[in-house]
């Protein structure tokens, strides 16, 4: 991966500010695959988005990551660190269709791709309308139904096809979870989540990764950072913003240092 240069994250950093997470996290995976178009972006399968979200999060910020997350039985803030050298390694294994055999049925389907989770979210949120959350198990049932009708490449119900459409209503739990089973084992990477024990009361919680928006929030904070820099070495040396950027960061650092001296 070719590490971006500060000029281009301040601009992937300048053009998200505008947008919500799905637009940031697809400024973030085109700053990790600058060769790649958007319609290339957008059809890889979930999974690879993450991968390449840490791997760029490993280029920029260092292997290990700080982690917030509060315990769900006390309330208790932990952090500790997380690696990402295993998470930016996970690939999908698969790359044609999938099939799952439970009871009378065969189902074919594809792993989910970043353009159907952003088509389901768009299609819960318009059904839900405005200012009504679309979360909780009536909204996740929905994105559910919604992913599958996407993603069922063909469906056997005792030698009768079925349609897409007709699925989420008629596919039985036990089929359901091994689609989701097949689709984890191969897609891991789509869906991180950590188990976390309570120092203080010993219980544990189940929090979802979501680097995108993790990333996104480290990178925000390294552009104000070093927007300061900018405009404190510009009123001190008069120098222009892309002369300060081509900078190291020790070379910054150093004379910020003769800054305060002064």
């Amino acid at each position: 991966m070719a590490i971006t240069g500060p000029a281009e994250l301040l601009a992937t950093w300048e053009a998200g500010l505008g947008r919500s997470g799905p637009g940031r996290a697809l400024l973030l995976h085109r700053a990790a695959r600058p060769g790649a178009g958007d319609g290339e972006l957008l059809s890889v399968p979930v999974g690879e988005r993450e991968a390449d979200l840490f791997a760029l999060r490993r280029a920029l910020f260092g292997e290990r990551m700080q982690v917030l997350v509060e315990c769900g039985p006390c309330g208790e803030a932990m952090e500790f660190d997380l690696g990402t050298d295993e998470l930016a390694a996970q690939r999908p294994r698969q790359d044609g269709p999938l099939r799952v055999t439970e009871d009378d049925w065969t189902v074919d389907f594809r792993l989910p791709t970043v353009a159907d989770l952003a088509a389901v979210a768009e299609a819960v949120d318009r059904t839900a309308g405005p200012g009504t959350p679309a979360a909780g198990p009536d909204g996740d049932d929905s994105a559910r139904s919604l992913l599958i009708a996407r993603c069922v490449v063909s469906a056997v119900r005792a030698g009768e096809p079925v349609p897409a459409g007709r699925l989420p209503a008629l596919l039985p739990e036990t089929v359901l979870r091994r689609v989701a089973e097949a689709a984890e084992r191969a897609d891991p990477a789509a869906d991180v989540t950590l188990k976390v024990s309570c120092p203080e009361c010993g219980g544990t919680t189940r929090a979802e990764l979501d680097i995108a928006s993790h990333l996104w929030s480290e990178l925000d904070a390294w552009a104000r950072d070093l927007l300061l820099d900018v405009h404190l070495l510009a009123g001190a040396y008069g120098w222009t913003e892309p002369e300060i950027l081509v900078l190291s960061p020790l070379r910054r650092r150093y004379y910020l240092e003769l800054c305060a001296d002064a």
